[in-house]
């Protein structure tokens, strides 16, 4: 492949390794003729960066993982890099950065963002049902998916919901594939629904977690959720006291966002490699908290109470800093809890990877908050499956450690 950066590129791409967004968002408004002042105006309009779920392919990691799905060394490897005209792999932030301020020519010929696409097939279990729906408000319309067990009857018990929410460049039938959640809630008769996020709302199908719009109860993208959540719930028969929301990535982030805001629709919070709720509130404090970490702002529900809440994160994860974890953990109301303990057991997947599993109970002994922390593993949904993107195959199965965890917590207060 013959592609070479122009020096004014180059020098972004240095700037970005380095850490320094500021000076390389600059760099790239002047090279694009935007000017400060024009680019300052342009910032606003810019499309929400994408959180890129390109799983961490670590040296010694003989995990199934497809190789076109994985990064081609380990972030952390000390191995010279192939020069930039043979295979070009910038940074996953300018090639964002770049793709928002709408010159894709400056990239041509990069990888696809989106290296395994949907599946070639939908993970179905026997006797289960998949069915494609819409949700529309004044916000405007998502579609999702919704899995039905073949447990469920219209005149029987109400059975728990699970909403599954993907992450960038993913689609409904990509994520359910990956995380085999259909599966898992085939055996454990529960109802599972996959918001999808469309292209004209976010370039790259990233749920908007880093705008204030975004984050706000009967607002913007957290409506729609909260409106797919609600219409499911008066057309199937739900438990309305277990409701549970989950995700990856930007995903993760915008689950946060529903337990903060909806805390008396959501019983208990699943977060995979994301970050708090309020981590962020424009490109450039996005692009901060998914490199340092992000704090979590005041819930944005006036009901607010503590949600249950138990996060992944892999500890080689170079998309979002792992720090964002504990940062989840205490937007959740972690440290406003009185802990009758708080205790960590270590553990390995069979034939896969070692973790850390800290727990918070309350003053009754139950487990509220569980923080799992994946070593060697990087942006990825652990323990998933193949047949979807993004997935590590070699962790401790995130799908069946979120259901149990959803399925114990304490029950959550009527409505």
């Amino acid at each position: 492949m013959n592609f070479h950066l122009p020096r004014e590129m180059q020098e972004a791409t240095r700037l970005t390794r380095a850490g320094r967004l500021a000076e390389a968002t600059s760099l790239l408004r002047r090279l694009l003729g935007g000017g400060q002042s024009r680019g300052e105006n342009q910032a606003t309009a810019l499309e929400p960066p994408q959180l890129e779920l390109r799983a961490n392919k670590l040296d010694g990691d003989d995990s199934s993982q497809p190789a076109h799905a994985a990064e081609p060394r380990s972030p952390h490897s000390q191995a010279p890099q192939a020069p930039l005209s043979a295979e070009p792999l910038l940074p996953n932030v300018l090639r964002d950065l770049l793709g928002k301020f709408g010159r894709s020519d400056l990239v041509t010929g990069l990888p696809s963002l989106n290296p395994l696409g949907a599946p070639s097939a939908e993970v179905v279990p026997s006797g289960g049902q998949f069915l494609p729906r819409s949700y529309s408000n004044q916000a405007g319309t998502r579609p999702y998916k919704l899995y039905v067990p073949s447990s469920y009857r219209a005149d029987g018990p109400a059975l728990p919901l699970m909403v599954m929410l993907h992450g960038c460049t993913q689609s409904p039938d990509d994520f359910a594939a990956g995380t085999h959640m259909n599966a898992v809630a085939e055996e454990q008769s529960c109802l599972v629904a996959y918001p999808g996020q469309i292209q004209t709302a976010n370039q790259s199908k990233c749920w908007n977690w880093f705008q204030t719009s975004d984050q706000r109860r009967e607002r913007g993208e957290p409506s729609l959720i909260a409106g797919i959540t609600r219409q499911i719930m008066h057309d199937y028969r739900v438990d309305p006291k277990r409701v549970f929301v989950a995700g990856l990535s930007a995903g993760g982030a915008a689950a946060a966002i529903m337990g903060s805001a909806y805390p008396d629709l959501y019983a208990a919070v699943g977060v995979h490699s994301g970050l708090a709720c309020g981590a962020a509130h424009d490109l450039q404090s996005a692009l901060h908290a998914m490199k340092q970490g992000g704090a979590a702002t005041a819930p944005s529900s006036r009901n607010a109470r503590v949600v249950p809440t138990i996060v992944f994160h892999g500890d080689r994860d170079a998309t979002v800093n792992q720090r964002n974890a504990n940062q989840v953990l205490a937007g959740a109301g972690a440290g406003s809890v009185v802990d009758a303990e708080t205790s960590t057991e270590k553990g390995m997947a069979p034939g896969g990877r070692a973790y850390s599993r800290t727990l918070h109970r309350d003053r009754a002994g139950k487990i509220i908050f569980e923080h799992w922390r994946i070593h060697g593993a990087g942006h990825a949904w652990s323990g998933g499956n193949p047949a979807g993107s993004y997935t590590d195959t070699r962790g401790p199965d995130a799908s069946r450690e979120m259901v149990r965890f959803f399925l114990q917590v304490p029950a959550k207060p009527a409505a």
